[in-house]
């Protein structure tokens, strides 16, 4: 018998397969991966170290439509449909159950440990939500929640099933210590959307781009942003691995800056209504206030698209501190 695992690589979720893999039960962890969370490759490490099969799935646009855009039960703090989210999270992993041939799910989950998304009727409501009601074991609270079908039919027994609740780690830790668990993060929300820096970033960017689809909001993880001329996003780069990376998200029709012969950052301006000449200044401007050339009377920026072989040379003043516009 085979049981699918949401596996995030956190203690919780190591102590909730390790449990059922102990009782004979064949455990595949799963783990999505979204501009937002997941594609960790410690991930792929704890499942190696537990002995389990691991699989990577990526979100979709139903996600975008269903989920973060028309939550059934809202959002948190910031912009984080925790309900929502992990009912879609197990519903995508329940049809991953089937493809499989696995009989049921496993989650880390924790009474009380998160109060929005881990009381007793938010895991309910994941339940319905998710479509696969009566097949979703939380191995380490399972004792203080009804019997799930799994425990009733003999799948897995009960009795070797914990009563762990609230937000204390103490359990857990002396059980990963018995279960020789040894490498694991410390607790931490893990989800972009959560943070309020992440969430706000992403909301004006629904708000001048409404069809931004999964891959476009990637662009949130990094960078300075600013909002110039009519709505028309330019991400600047703030270290090396940055400018690689928002390299990487360049599509053809983003501009991309680079000052000339001084060391600075990649700028990426995103067309999303009517660049003008002054925005393409106005950012090269910016640009150049965070290269080196910052307190030159003039900077040489060149302005290009990806993969094309035509450059334009800005010759611009570097914008002054105080006239940079709040980054968001």
């Amino acid at each position: 018998m085979k049981a699918i695992s949401l596996f995030s690589g956190g203690l919780d979720s190591q102590l909730a397969a390790f449990l059922i893999k102990q009782q004979g039960i064949k455990v595949i962890g799963v783990n999505f991966k979204s501009p937002f969370f997941g594609d960790d490759a410690r991930n792929t490490q704890a499942a190696e170290n537990l002995g389990i099969d691991f699989k990577i799935l990526d979100m979709d646009n139903e996600y975008l439509d269903k989920v973060l855009k028309n939550p059934v039960y809202g959002y948190g703090k910031n912009m984080n449909p925790c309900i929502d989210c992990h009912a879609y999270m197990l519903r995508k992993a329940s049809e991953f159950m089937q493809e499989s041939g696995a009989s049921f799910l496993i989650t880390g989950e924790v009474v009380g440990q998160r109060p929005m998304s881990q009381n007793k009727s938010a895991l309910n409501a994941v339940d319905k939500l998710s479509g696969c009601k009566g097949l979703i074991v939380r191995p380490l609270s399972a004792k203080l929640l009804p019997a799930t079908i799994p425990e009733e039919k003999g799948w897995i027994d009960r009795n070797q099933l914990l009563d762990i609740s609230g937000r204390g780690r103490s359990r857990q830790m002396e059980l990963a210590e018995t279960f020789g668990i040894h490498d694991y993060p410390t607790p931490a929300g893990g989800c972009l959307l959560t943070e309020a820096k992440f969430a706000g970033r992403l909301r004006k960017l629904l708000e001048v781009k409404p069809d931004s689809g999964i891959s476009e909001m990637n662009i949130c993880r990094v960078g300075r942003h600013i909002y110039i001329g009519a709505n028309n996003l330019l991400v600047v780069g703030r270290n090396h691995e940055e400018n690689e990376y928002l390299q990487s998200l360049a599509t053809a029709s983003d501009y991309l800056f680079k000052v000339i012969d001084r060391p600075g950052p990649l700028g990426l301006l995103q067309d999303h209504n009517n660049v003008t000449t002054a925005d393409l200044e106005f950012a090269a401007a910016i640009v150049a206030r965070y290269s080196d050339a910052k307190n030159d009377a003039t900077a040489r920026v060149k302005v290009f698209h990806l993969d094309d072989a035509e450059e334009n040379v800005l010759v611009i003043n570097p914008l002054p501190a105080e006239k940079v516009p709040a980054s968001v």
